[in-house]
């Protein structure tokens, strides 16, 4: 098969990464994966490198660089805003509650997706919205399976303990009461990557009166289930 595109620079940048897709090379070995010239293969390689999309390890050879990992966690994103509306719509109707996708950014939390309540009381989340990481079901969530430092830290003002995060990593779905704003109560469960790395927490949330002060035993099961519809989309793409 012609796996040319017509435009030379670009075929011979694509033959240098996927060369590098097999692990580290050095400059004469990436000339021997592709069959350029060392002059080209060199010349392709600092001008990737200078775009992030090459780097290099500790011992000086060509490795793909991180531009890739984030231009792939974007693709991601997209990905799981595309599945995100009919889970959500479909979570919403199973509990009667409105629906939220977060994901984390830095401190704070971002609502990328949501389906409100028809009618009646609800707790109402704009899409757009930034909410703290230190309350809440969702925060709880997004922390809970994070590196030992970075939970540490996230832990300092928490409304939450690490005692409650064990408890979530072990459930595998957090809830809070009160926690986050009087009077409201949600339950969350982790949307995973294709590497298992929790990428967002889809929630439930409304007002106390409707969720009791356990509103795990009555949501935790459909939000589990509807984390679990988006992280397999997730590894389908």
């Amino acid at each position: 098969m012609d796996n040319s595109s017509g435009v030379g620079v670009l075929d011979k940048a694509a033959l240098v990464l996927s060369a590098l897709e097999a692990g580290p090379a050095t400059l004469a070995g990436l000339v021997s994966a592709t069959g350029l010239a060392r002059p080209t293969a060199h010349r392709l390689a600092v001008a990737l490198e200078h775009h992030r999309l090459v780097t290099r390890d500790m011992q000086g050879r060509f490795i793909l660089g991180p531009r890739l990992s984030e231009l792939a966690a974007a693709a991601g994103e997209d990905r799981l805003l595309a599945t995100a509306g009919p889970v959500l719509t479909h979570l919403r109707d199973v509990t009667g509650e409105s629906a939220q996708l977060y994901r984390r950014q830095g401190d704070l939390r971002i609502c990328v997706a949501a389906a409100e309540r028809l009618s009646g009381l609800r707790d109402t989340v704009p899409v757009g919205s930034t909410l703290p990481m230190k309350a809440g079901s969702a925060a709880q969530v997004l922390l809970a399976w994070e590196e030992p430092e970075r939970l540490h830290r996230g832990l300092q003002g928490a409304r939450f303990t690490a005692t409650a995060l064990s408890g979530v990593r072990r459930r595998g779905w957090a809830q809070s009461i009160g926690e986050r704003e009087p009077g409201v109560a949600s339950v969350s469960a982790p949307v995973r990557g294709p590497s298992n790395r929790v990428v967002a927490a889809v929630s439930v949330s409304g007002p106390i009166e409707r969720l009791t002060r356990h509103p795990g035993r009555l949501h935790a099961q459909a939000i589990v289930e509807a984390a679990g519809r988006l992280t397999e989309a997730l590894r389908r793409a």
